[in-house]
């Protein structure tokens, strides 16, 4: 891995591109990767016959389509920080738009706009994915985390696509339900658990730097099905230029020389 330079959170700008050298092909592969993977499983698991199913496969199932859609986010993120391509600006937004329309007709101007303002002002009444400074219990923090990214417009394009699938596609509505609706509502709360709550709660004896963040570290397998190493938070916050699939690299080396 090419070296990478710590940055103050001051310092941070909306269009900050990676200092990273390496060619865009290993981030453009990760990212197709993850996409094709969810393409394939969805479309697999649309067209089972969910009824003939034990439970336990069925959970697994939920749970492995759950992972894929947080790694659809992952991907749009990493795309926020202009790391899927970096040598391809043009590129990198459309996989970072097209990822947001996957996992949730999400607007990708919209989400830029508001990750990068959690980025200049973490876990403070500026960031919007911080709580309202009152309601600090995950279950509230969760719901405030929701509503602020809710639209109607987004709800019914989502029904419009459930309908279209069953009627168009004969999709049955079962399979809808388990494979296409829940996973992506159980992976927002997998995103904000693991990548928000954690990471940005406040630790008993106040934050203890400038990014309002604590890392979990765990073991690199946990910490990737976790959520794909976003338990490395600090390291993302002081090196946004760097893949997620890089952070555990980063952690380790920052241990070292600490």
């Amino acid at each position: 891995m090419s070296t990478v330079l710590p940055i103050n959170s001051n310092q941070l700008l909306p269009t900050a591109l990676p200092t990273e050298t390496e060619p865009s092909l290993r981030g453009l592969l990760i990212a197709g990767l993850i996409m094709a993977i969810w393409a394939g499983s969805l479309a697999a698991l649309l067209n089972t016959s969910s009824s003939q199913h034990q439970p336990l496969w069925l959970l697994l199932a939920v749970f492995w389509q759950m992972f894929l859609y947080a790694g659809l986010f992952i991907t749009a993120h990493d795309a926020m920080h202009g790391v899927v391509a970096p040598q391809r600006p043009k590129l990198n937004r459309f996989i970072g738009t097209l990822a947001l329309l996957l996992y949730g007709l999400f607007s990708y101007n919209q989400l830029f706009k508001t990750h990068w303002q959690h980025h200049h002002h973490p876990a403070s009444a500026l960031d919007p994915d911080f709580h309202d400074g009152r309601h600090k219990n995950p279950f509230v923090w969760y719901l405030r985390f929701l509503q602020r990214y809710w639209s109607w417009g987004r709800l019914l394009g989502l029904m419009a696509s459930f309908h279209a699938m069953h009627l168009l596609l004969h999709v049955p509505e079962a399979n809808l339900l388990l494979f296409w609706v829940v996973p992506s509502l159980l992976s927002s709360v997998q995103l904000f658990y693991f990548g928000t709550y954690l990471p940005h709660r406040e630790p008993a004896g106040g934050y203890q730097n400038d990014f309002r963040a604590q890392s979990i570290h765990r073991p690199w397998l946990l910490s990737f099905l976790a959520c794909y190493h976003f338990g490395y938070h600090c390291e993302h916050h002081e090196y946004p230029q760097v893949p997620w699939w890089q952070l555990p690299m980063v952690a380790r080396d920052d241990r070292s020389t600490s």
